[in-house]
């Protein structure tokens, strides 16, 4: 009898045992799978309320945008005083739910905003632990976000590659390769044997290609026109800003212009032009060969200026040879003379202009024209925003003569934006130059520069009055 007892005890006792064993191993499943599920739920709160705080930090952006629609170039809320502005966000059906908080700067040049930077940072009341940043440049946008724009007929030649939008007032033959759109003011236009056109076309379609390299999928026409006068510089303005602004003025040289080179430190020199030599060239305006004085032929002594960064402009009232360059900074270099009616200059590209800095950038204006010379690189580069306001940017047609240069060159790269009143043009047909062609460049690549159109230079051209985001970034 005892066995049977403590034989029946064992057994309870090993029950009991297991019982406490899966127990404790069921518990600590429970355990795991409510700490889980408790874990994931903060986890989804922890999203939503960091999406809602960069939602109220987003609406800190967008509000300052209206506020600047409305008061433009403020930088500090009507205030007059350095940030941050705080403001409470609502929503509509549950009032204050959170804020935002907004710091404001702007770069200036000149005395003129060019760019405002806003970082906004936001939270909501139900979780401030969780805030987030989120910063965007404000900017109106600028030429510099086409390859070219032109308010004149034009012929873009089979050797011409172009990256970046290309747009004209009047009537475009595209030839040449396109890798963005291609856009036309007119319906029709009047295509005439200057263009390539035998026999003549009153009819010819806005844009319009007759090689296979044009992607013509890109076309678009009417396009809405460009207003151009809106689009050139406030030249009284610069000139203004040079003398009284802190930038460079240089007169009339009494002589024939001014040789200028952009150095790499921060510095320009700058020579009176004495003397030049006569030779012929032919441009389209003229219909004609002409002598022109475009090439120099003696200079005084060097002068060195130093460019201040807080108005890197230099304004020349006479024309300009613009030699060899290397632009380490913003710079806008403009000749004109604001005074005479009449009296247009112009600048004559005559080297080399690169960047030496990520941060460069370059306005060249010119009251009438902006021409590559005559004597310039085989290969020649040119970086920067070229704008001839009454005139054209272009290569004239010139002769071979002895006094320097050659009319035939292989290549002309451009990394920026060509802005031309008149019919713009790089290379002339015929014979005479290797590879069929009479003067100026064989082949012409133009890209427009994307840097160009996050950090302008100085007093750039505006396409809108209306700010628009760029460089948006989340910073956390």
């Amino acid at each position: 009898m005892r066995n049977r007892l403590v034989t029946s005890s064992s057994h309870a006792g090993y029950l009991l045992l297991l019982v406490l064993v899966f127990g404790s191993v069921l518990f600590v499943i429970l355990s795991s799978a409510i700490g889980f599920t408790i874990g994931q739920s903060q986890v989804v709160t922890a999203r939503v309320e960091i999406q809602k705080a960069t939602d109220i930090a987003e609406a800190g952006l967008n509000y300052y945008r209206w506020y600047l629609a409305h008061n433009p170039n403020d930088t500090t809320e009507g205030t007059g005083l350095p940030g941050p502005y705080v403001h409470q966000y609502f929503d509509p059906e549950g009032g204050a739910i959170g804020e935002f908080s907004l710091e404001v700067s702007s770069s200036t040049y000149c005395g003129q905003v060019a760019s405002i930077n806003v970082r906004s940072t936001g939270f909501s009341y139900a979780a401030p632990q969780y805030k987030r940043t989120v910063a965007a440049r404000y900017v109106r946008p600028t030429v510099a976000e086409y390859a070219f724009i032109i308010n004149s007929n034009v012929w873009a030649g089979a050797s011409l590659n172009i990256i970046g939008p290309y747009h004209s007032n009047g009537g475009i033959r595209m030839d040449g390769s396109n890798q963005s759109t291609v856009t036309s003011g007119q319906t029709n236009w009047n295509c005439t044997s200057s263009f390539g056109c035998s026999p003549a076309s009153t009819s010819a379609a806005g844009v319009f290609s007759t090689t296979v390299d044009a992607n013509q999928a890109l076309f678009s026409f009417p396009a809405p026109p460009i207003n151009f006068a809106g689009l050139t510089v406030d030249l009284s303005q610069m000139r203004d800003r040079a003398i009284n602004g802190g930038g460079i003025y240089l007169p009339d040289s009494d002589d024939e212009g001014y040789q200028i080179a952009i150095n790499g430190d921060g510095t320009i020199t700058v020579r009176r032009v004495d003397r030049t030599w006569s030779h012929n060239e032919y441009s389209t305006e003229a219909g004609a060969w002409y002598t022109a004085n475009n090439l120099i032929r003696t200079l005084h002594p060097v002068t060195t200026y130093t460019i201040n960064p807080n108005c890197p402009l230099i304004f020349v009232e006479d024309k300009v040879w613009l030699a060899t360059s290397t632009v380490n900074q913003p710079v806008t270099i403009t000749a004109a003379d604001t005074d005479t009616p009449g009296n247009d200059y112009s600048v004559i590209l005559a080297g080399n202009i690169t960047y030496g800095s990520s941060s460069s950038s370059l306005l060249v204006a010119a009251e009438q024209d902006v021409l590559v010379g005559y004597d310039v690189p085989n290969d020649m580069e040119l970086n920067g925003i070229f704008l001839a306001q009454n005139g054209k940017f272009g290569r004239n047609h010139y002769e071979n003569e002895t006094n320097g240069g050659d009319r035939c060159r292989n290549s002309l790269t451009i990394n920026g934006t060509i802005v031309s009143n008149g019919r713009v043009g790089t290379q002339w047909t015929g014979t005479g130059c290797t590879g069929g062609y009479s003067s100026g460049f064989r082949f012409r690549f133009n890209s427009y520069d994307r840097d160009l159109v996050e950090n302008p230079p100085p007093l750039v051209p505006e396409t809108s009055d209306v700010y628009v985001f760029r460089d948006w970034r989340e910073e956390n």
